[in-house]
């Protein structure tokens, strides 16, 4: 070939390749190069560095030329055993054949194993658009996925915050529902005990609130401390809580919670040097005491528990009982001075 048509085919073709009629391979484009910087490609015979892929017998020389103008799948024989797609052309002058290879919808792949850059196509292959096309929609797939995780973030804390009481941390009535309801629809065992705290009204009145609300942050503090991981413990009014204990209904156990608790929090709790003095009573119901279990009557039998432990002296725990009601020491609420 008359060495002024070289160039130009290496700039049209960049990644073309040269053969004698001995199938040896006398030039290859500077892109084709960059694929075998160290190996090199002139003076090995085609059919030793580039096989077909989809042929179904063994290929020679001769059954090669003979498929000038056919589409071929080919594949280096070496790792990386890249795959292109290309077409053999005959009868140029100066050579036996010529053939022109492109990476096909492997370009992304061959960028990455080669390091190529645009300079490496000709300006009017349809690789470089390609290119940019696969890069353009992995950037948006990546912002796509991070726009759905920022906003699966954004829906889990919003969500975490409906379901927390924003001044203890604890779980709030709206979660404690949704725990309790989990829990009667999976027909497994628990207890739901009810905690109202003693004399907090007093603290809340002589002190006021920012007392108060310290008093109630150390008394969420206390109920994580003897409840376990698995347990929900919520704040469900102003100095009211609910522990609901899964897959627990052993009464001697929760007897001792109850106790382990009512003696922390009768323990003097300090607020700008003062001590604040509080106590609980606490009334449990248990699951298995129904036969199907209700979220309102639980809720309503623990409360005429806690009730009955308030007249009992306060300080103190109790299970349900149906005689509670029967004896009319329901849930009825006890004047303020007594709640105190």
């Amino acid at each position: 070939m008359t060495g002024g048509l070289v160039p130009a085919l290496d700039r049209l073709c960049p990644m073309h390749l040269q053969m004698d009629e001995h199938g040896i391979i006398r030039h290859a484009g500077p892109s084709l190069c960059k694929l075998r910087p160290g190996a090199g490609l002139v003076g090995q015979p085609f059919l030793d560095v580039i096989g077909l892929r989809r042929a179904a017998a063994p290929v020679d020389l001769p059954s090669l030329l003979a498929r000038a103008g056919e589409p071929l799948h080919l594949r280096f024989r070496a790792p990386p055993r890249t795959d292109f797609k290309g077409v053999l052309v005959t009868g140029l002058p100066g050579m036996a054949a010529l053939v022109n290879l492109s990476f096909g919808i492997g370009i992304r792949e061959a960028v990455q194993d080669y390091d190529l850059t645009v300079a490496d196509f000709a300006a009017t292959d349809l690789a470089v658009e390609m290119l940019y096309l696969i890069e353009a929609n992995a950037a948006a797939m990546a912002a796509s996925r991070n726009l759905k995780t920022r906003l699966q973030g954004a829906m889990i804390a919003a969500e975490e915050r409906a379901f927390t009481d924003t001044l203890t941390g604890l779980r709030n009535r709206r979660a404690m529902d949704r725990v309790l309801d989990r829990m009667i629809g999976d027909g497994r065992h628990f207890a739901l005990m009810h905690v109202d705290l003693d004399y907090f009204k007093a603290v809340n009145d002589t002190h006021g609130h920012a007392a108060g609300d310290h008093v109630l942050q150390e008394v969420a503090r206390a109920m994580v401390a003897v409840t376990r991981a698995e347990d929900t413990v919520a704040r469900v009014g102003g100095d009211e809580f609910v522990i609901l204990f899964d897959r627990l209904d052993d009464r001697t156990r929760l007897d001792d919670v109850a106790r382990r608790l009512i003696g922390r929090l009768e323990q003097p709790i300090l607020w700008q040097g003062r001590k604040l003095q509080i106590s609980a009573s606490a009334g449990t119901a248990l699951s298995r005491a129904y036969a199907v279990p209700d979220a309102e009557r639980l809720l309503a039998d623990a409360d005429t528990a806690l009730y009955a432990a308030k007249r009992a002296g306060r300080a103190q725990h109790m299970f349900f009982d149906p005689a509670m009601a029967r004896m009319g020491q329901g849930a009825e609420p006890l004047p303020d001075a007594s709640r105190a």
